[in-house]
């Protein structure tokens, strides 16, 4: 039988290599390989004996970043099983609703996660004693196997899940080693975004397959993070935008303190589109080599990056294609677009999701030959640098005219007062939709003041007719801003 690319192949082979290097470190304790590799036999075991999993079946994972997350997912792919990774997060009934929707046979959860566990299933706490490795079967996993769901953060409807082979991650990781020089055997990687999430786990496990060293975090700390990077143990760390401005938000000596002692190869930063004002207070405190933006979805992986050397004047610019990746932006006749025209961004490559789970009519839709949309508007320059224009469905159409959100919010986001935005199309019955924008303010500002600033960079037609002032913008267990709750509440005020 050929050699399968599988999720464990990386990290059972570094078990040979140096058993008794560390793999792993939380502040719960730490794992060499040896030890992580008994960890994953045990559970495998329990997982055949004593719940009589097989391949094909699906279990939920309900949990906070921890060293048990990873043993669990590797164990279970080893026997075929596919993991739906709950976000903790979620409310109890969006969680419930995950678990049926995935069909799960058993719900492993954390006990902080009890809440989100309904009644009716069997169950397993994450941190329980496992028992001594026993007799198990070596089940036979194709490389095409699905190992992981995760769900869509359904900020546009009904999260989906998405089904990602052993391959499709496995390809990933080699495109991180490609790419960054923070994911060989000799890194150590910080890892902090949430492992429920399709980016989170792949940054995180990708030292674990090349043998490197990964601390996971527990949860998210700013002035922790800066003290870890600061210790100079980290070669590679990703963060969202979030992360960086909740650090920029620390005491300027707090933050100078990082300066001359870390040791990072890579800093990288996925989710939503960092501000540039942010951007270069992380270029100026770390270093003009280390900053990469990347783009890309849980169904087609990374699709994009944006390299250090582009960061300060490729603005709102998403990068270049991904290693071993395609990018093609299609008129609605699906014919390629000009340079600096808006199309729909569809991509190709070896990380591509497989499809929803259970829901082949929303497969159909995304993938065509082989490429795959989520309905993002991109335009490319004459470089052949991407850059985002906009989700599809958040297009707003005024007075017959297309108007891209992000747009206006790339502007929106650099008046001193603005500390976050959203806009929205609302109905209107002369113009189709008028344009409204939600401003989260640090400091007393007019909506005349903002339209003032605008109309520097954003055409009169573009400029929003409506603003409102709110102290928070809606978000979802993700952290992604939920525009169709402002429609909502903004549409009752009409």
């Amino acid at each position: 039988m050929a050699h399968q690319n599988l999720l464990t192949s990386g990290l059972r082979a570094s078990v040979k290599r140096t058993p008794n290097k560390l793999a792993i470190k939380s502040d719960s304790g730490t794992r060499t390989y040896s030890e992580l590799a008994d960890r994953i036999d045990a559970i495998k075991c329990m997982a055949q004996n004593r719940w009589k999993l097989s391949a094909g079946d699906v279990v939920a994972l309900i949990s906070p970043n921890c060293i048990e997350y990873y043993e669990y997912i590797s164990a279970l792919s080893e026997v075929g099983v596919a993991v739906a990774t709950v976000n903790y997060r979620l409310s109890a009934a969006e969680a419930q609703d995950i678990i049926l929707d995935a069909g799960a046979k058993l719900i492993v959860y954390h006990p902080s996660c009890e809440a989100l566990v309904p009644d009716e299933f069997e169950c397993q706490l994450i941190d329980s004693p496992v028992p001594t490795a026993e007799a198990c079967i070596d089940a036979e996993i194709s490389e095409e196997a699905i190992f992981a769901i995760p769900y869509t953060s359904g900020t546009t409807g009904k999260p989906k899940g998405v089904m990602i082979s052993h391959r499709s991650r496995v390809m990933t990781f080699y495109g991180l080693a490609a790419e960054y020089p923070c994911f060989s055997s000799d890194c150590y990687f910080l890892a902090i975004a949430p492992l429920c999430h399709g980016a989170g786990f792949a940054f995180g496990y990708a030292p674990l397959f090349f043998g490197g060293t990964v601390e996971i975090l527990s949860q998210f700390d700013a002035e922790q993070v800066i003290t870890k990077l600061g210790e100079g143990a980290a070669d590679g760390v990703f963060m969202v935008p979030a992360h960086f401005q909740a650090i920029f938000n620390l005491d300027k000596e707090v933050l100078e303190s990082v300066r001359e002692t870390h040791t990072l190869k890579s800093i990288i930063s996925n989710a939503s589109a960092l501000p540039h004002p942010l951007k270069k207070d992380i270029v100026e405190l770390f270093g003009p080599d280390l900053l990469n933006e990347t783009y890309g979805s849980t169904e087609a992986g990374i699709v994009t990056n944006l390299r250090p050397e582009y960061q300060m004047h490729k603005l709102n610019c998403v990068g270049t294609s991904f290693v071993a990746s395609e990018v093609s932006l299609r008129d609605e006749s699906g014919q390629e677009v000009a340079v600096d025209m808006p199309g729909e961004l569809f991509s190709r490559g070896p990380a591509l999701f497989t499809g929803y789970w259970n829901n082949p009519s929303a497969t159909a839709e995304a993938i065509s030959d082989g490429w795959v949309s989520v309905g993002d508007i991109a335009k490319r320059d004459s470089d052949g640098h991407i850059y985002i224009v906009d989700r599809k469905n958040d297009m707003i159409i005024s007075g017959g005219i297309n108007v891209y959100p992000r747009e206006i919010e790339n502007v929106l986001i650099e008046h001193p007062c603005i500390i976050e935005c959203a806009v929205f199309g609302i109905r209107d019955p002369k113009w189709g939709e008028s344009i409204h924008a939600a401003v989260v303010i640090s400091e007393e500002v007019s909506a005349e003041n903002i339209t003032a600033w605008l109309r520097n960079d954003v055409a009169g037609f573009k400029l929003p007719k409506h603003y409102h002032f709110v102290d928070v913008l809606p978000r979802n267990a993700t952290g992604k801003i939920l525009k169709r709750a402002l429609v909502e509440e903004f549409s009752v005020e009409q």
